[in-house]
């Protein structure tokens, strides 16, 4: 059997023989069009900034006749802008197309000019004559199969669309491309292959993508909080911070240490992002990981069943006829989660925190501190934020105490930190949740900054 052989058509050319009957695109077996505007919107802008596009298979009937076996879809979507008078949407990504516009200076001599369009909204007959030639111009490849009977096509559709196309969280995971390699690393860690509750298939479809960055975003942005993964992908590619995904790495090896098989299930794909987060934020209470072992077991075994909120819900009541991703069900979720953990770890929230100060001070920076000096260091912090941007992260409440231990470091050493912070800030914008952690990569960073600043005088 001959192979197939290739042919290239200009965009007017395919379109017009598809126009005129020689390609049919109605074969028997064909599925009818299902594509939605995102699609369509997408291969346009393809077009348009001439980028690349599979050929299109093609049989032919030994009278010449051509039917497409694959690239129906394509087709259609093509041939409804072209002459469907197809609107592009509102939803479109990208949709500044840069071209090369024709102009003429006052003695008639013809420039060409950078300049861009935006097709939002746009039909084919909207655009400037430069992108409508450019539209007609692009080639479009095909292979055809030769003396081919309505069988033989046939055969071929089923061949060439034996496929399964990306679901949603899949497709998802395509706008988190800045972060995408440092998830997939994620994923290979042993809490999500030995200490988690996921099916094969939710591995395989892309759940546990979808748990990364729905923990990210929960940890780190939950004012932020899309409930779409498409739209939480979006969000983090232009707004999350290497350090991040680090931390939560550095949170899963942690938690391998202490999952056993009786708690691993609370890891499932609905919740997991719930707890995750709240492991974050047990980190930042310095007390050991087992405890906080211990509390899920207890938390699957009894609370689970019988404590409340202060809506008077179980928490698996929370989400009861309510999407479990609605931002108030996670914000109740977590806050309920995190009132429980404080109970059973006996920290008194409203009162510890002053107590805590003075503890974590007296522990990693000076022993002779006392009460009167946390005052000073408070009006300190409160003076250099003035001069920072209080949205960095570094301002969360949760990194306070790092913060005020750095102040009290440079009280003891008798150093100006002013420079430093303000250079700090500008450099960084997460810290790490053990706040002893944080405090010790800042006390170095701190040291580095003087001795610079030492050298550079001398």
């Amino acid at each position: 059997m001959a192979r197939p052989r290739k042919q290239t058509y200009t965009m007017e050319m395919y379109l017009r023989k598809i126009k005129d009957g020689d390609i049919d695109n109605n074969a028997d077996v064909q599925r009818k069009f299902v594509w939605s505007n995102e699609q369509i919107n997408e291969l346009i802008v393809t077009i348009l900034t001439d980028e690349y596009i599979p050929p299109i298979i093609l049989g032919e009937e030994d009278n010449s006749q051509l039917h497409i076996a694959d690239g129906g879809q394509r087709s259609s979507a093509l041939n409804k802008f072209r002459y469907g008078n197809y609107k592009i949407t509102t939803s479109i990504e990208d949709s500044i197309i840069p071209y090369k516009k024709k102009i003429k200076d006052e003695n008639g001599n013809i420039k060409w000019e950078d300049t861009t369009f935006d097709i939002k909204n746009k039909t084919y007959e909207k655009l400037p004559d430069e992108l409508r030639k450019k539209f007609n111009e692009y080639q479009i490849e095909t292979v055809i199969h030769e003396n081919c009977d309505s069988h033989k096509i046939s055969k071929y559709i089923k061949r060439y669309n034996n496929h399964t196309s990306m679901n949603t969280d899949q497709k998802a995971f395509t706008y988190i491309d800045k972060f995408a390699r440092h998830i997939r690393k994620i994923l290979d860690s042993r809490f999500f292959l030995d200490y988690s509750d996921y099916s094969e298939q939710d591995k395989v479809k892309g759940v546990v993508e979808r748990i990364v960055i729905e923990t990210i975003m929960c940890t780190n942005h939950l004012d932020k909080w899309k409930k779409q993964p498409k739209a939480i992908c979006r969000y983090l590619n232009d707004n999350a911070v290497m350090e991040e995904f680090e931390r939560l790495a550095y949170n899963l090896h942690r938690l391998e240490k202490i999952i056993t098989d009786d708690t691993k299930d609370i890891f499932n794909k609905k919740d997991s992002f719930i707890f995750l987060t709240l492991f974050d934020k047990f980190t930042g209470l310095g007390v050991e990981d087992i405890y906080f072992a211990d509390f899920l077991r207890e938390f699957k075994n009894n609370i689970r069943l019988v404590k409340r909120n202060n809506d008077g819900m179980l928490f698996d009541e929370i989400d009861k006829d309510k999407s479990t991703k609605d931002k108030p069900v996670i914000i109740a979720k977590l806050n309920m989660l995190e009132s429980l953990l404080l109970e059973y770890l006996h920290i008194n929230k409203n009162n510890s925190e002053e107590v805590s100060i003075l503890d974590f001070i007296k522990e990693n920076v000076n022993q002779e501190v006392e009460n009167r000096d946390i005052q000073d260091y408070q009006e300190d912090f409160e003076i250099l934020t003035l001069d920072v941007d209080n949205e960095n992260k570094l301002c969360d409440k949760e990194n306070r105490l790092s913060l005020l231990a750095i102040i009290a470091y440079g009280y003891k050493e008798d150093i100006r930190i002013d420079n430093w912070f303000l250079d700090y800030f500008k450099r960084n914008s997460t810290y790490k949740r053990n706040q002893k952690e944080n405090f010790m990569h800042m006390k170095k960073d701190l040291d580095r900054f003087i001795a610079d600043e030492a050298r550079k005088s001398a």
